[in-house]
């Protein structure tokens, strides 16, 4: 689970204009930050299925939201890819 802090400063390092908190950019930032933190958990606790079974779905989600981000504007998912360091 993300702390309000950390929240706060992925927002305020991915938004795209004041305010914004819904862009493709910031749920990917939003979503990562989630996957890191489950899959810390998950290498501790190895037969937490359903913690599993919810790292699945938000790496899906992502993955869709990356795809539809490379669609719409390339130059803007190689930056946040690059950014976030995923290996895509």
């Amino acid at each position: 689970m993300l702390s309000t802090e950390n929240k706060q400063r992925i927002l305020k390092d991915f938004q795209v204009d004041q305010g914004d908190s819904g862009s493709s950019e910031v749920q990917i930032a939003l979503l990562t930050e989630r996957i890191r933190g489950l899959t810390d958990h998950l290498r501790y606790h190895h037969k937490d299925h359903s913690t599993r079974r919810g790292l699945l779905m938000l790496v899906g989600r992502r993955r869709r939201l990356l795809k539809y981000l490379a669609n719409q504007d390339t130059a803007k998912y190689r930056q946040l890819i690059g950014k976030l360091g995923l290996r895509r």
